[in-house]
C-alpha cells in the first residue's frame, strides 16, 4: 500500500494505491453492485445511478443519510462521486472519492483518492479506508469480510506518517500561540478526561499533573468544564505568562484534542520548546490511551 497526503486548492487529498489480486472487471463488480459494495463500504448504499450526474446515497445505519452525485464513470476503469459528509462531520461539505482500476498482470492496481476539508481527520480516513480495502479484497475473493476490532494502531501510524502530530506555532496580536489539533481513534472524550486525571480540577487550584509538562511550569486553573475544557496559567519567573487550554470535542471517530498555549512577545524564545514539549506530551497521552484499551 502506497499512501500519501497532500493539499490541493486548500483541501486535503488522500491518495492510496493498492494492488489487488483480481482483474478490473471483477473488482468493478465489488465497486458498483450494491450486494457487493455493502459488504465493504463504510455505509450501506441506498441509491446508485451508474451514470454521470446520477444520484448516490448512503445510510450510516443510525438514521443519518449521505447524498452525492456520480462525477465520473468509465466502466470498468473509473468510478468517482461526491459525498456530502457534513451530516457526519460538521466541518465537511462535499467530499470527492475517486476509484481507478488499472490492469496489472493477472490483477489490478487500485488508485483511490479522497478529497476533503478536515485535514486533522486524515489519519482516521486512511485507517478506515485501509480496513475497507482489506474487506474489498475478501469480497472480491468471495470470502466474508468483518471490520477489525480496533483501528487505533493503524490510525496512530498514519498520524505520524502524515505529520499530524506536529502542531503549529504562530504570531498573534498579543504575542504567540502554539496549537495542536489531534484526532484520537475510538477514544471518547470522557475517557480522555479520565486519563488527564481532570475529574478533581477546580478553578483556583492546581491543574492535574497529567495535563502539564515539565517544560511549561504551570500555575492555577482558570476554567474547567468537565469533560470538555481545562485551562490553566503557565508561569515564567514565577509569574503568569499565558494560558494553556485543553478542549475535547466528540467526533464520530473519537475525541479530538485542541491544545493551545499562548505567550507574550517578549517570551517568543519559549515557543519552540513549548511546541516540542506538547508534541511529546500528546504522544505519551495517546500511548496511555492505547494501553487502557
Amino acid at each position: 500500500m502506497n499512501v500519501t497526503l497532500s493539499t490541493v486548492d486548500g483541501r486535503a487529498v488522500l491518495r492510496m494505491e493498492r494492488r489487488l489480486a483480481h482483474p478490473p472487471e471483477k473488482v468493478w463488480r465489488a465497486l458498483t453492485e450494491p450486494a457487493h459494495l455493502n459488504q465493504w463500504y463504510p455505509f450501506q448504499v441506498t441509491a446508485l445511478e451508474l451514470r454521470a450526474g446520477g444520484r448516490i446515497a448512503f445510510d450510516d445505519g443510525s438514521g443519518t443519510t449521505v447524498e452525492g452525485k456520480v462525477t465520473e464513470l468509465d466502466p470498468p476503469r473509473v468510478l468517482a462521486f461526491t459525498q456530502d459528509a457534513s451530516a457526519v462531520l460538521e466541518r465537511e461539505g462535499d467530499n470527492h472519492l475517486r476509484f481507478e482500476l488499472r490492469p496489472d498482470g493477472d490483477g489490478c492496481l487500485l488508485i483511490f483518492t479522497h478529497t476533503f476539508n478536515d485535514r486533522p481527520h486524515a489519519a482516521a480516513n486512511a485507517a478506515g479506508w485501509d480496513a475497507c480495502f482489506d474487506a474489498l479484497e475478501l469480497v472480491a475473493d468471495g470470502k466474508p469480510a468483518e471490520p477489525p476490532a480496533s483501528f487505533v494502531e493503524r490510525h496512530e501510524a498514519y498520524v505520524e506518517a502524515f505529520g499530524l502530530d506536529q502542531g503549529s506555532a504562530e504570531t498573534t496580536p498579543d504575542g504567540w500561540r502554539v496549537r495542536f489539533e489531534r484526532q484520537l481513534m475510538q477514544q471518547p472524550a470522557d475517557k480522555v478526561w479520565a486519563v488527564l486525571d481532570a475529574a478533581g480540577a477546580e478553578v483556583g487550584g492546581p491543574p492535574p499533573p497529567a495535563s502539564t509538562t515539565a517544560e511549561v511550569p504551570s500555575g492555577t486553573v482558570t476554567a474547567v468544564e468537565a469533560p470538555r475544557l481545562l485551562e490553566f496559567e503557565w508561569l515564567a519567573a514565577d509569574r503568569p505568562a499565558g494560558r494553556v487550554r485543553w478542549e475535547l470535542v466528540e467526533a464520530p471517530a473519537g475525541a479530538r484534542i485542541l491544545l493551545t498555549q499562548t505567550g507574550p512577545g517578549e517570551l517568543a524564545d519559549r515557543r519552540s520548546a513549548a511546541l516540542a514539549a506538547w508534541r511529546a506530551h500528546l504522544a505519551r497521552l495517546a500511548g496511555r490511551l492505547q494501553e487502557t484499551g
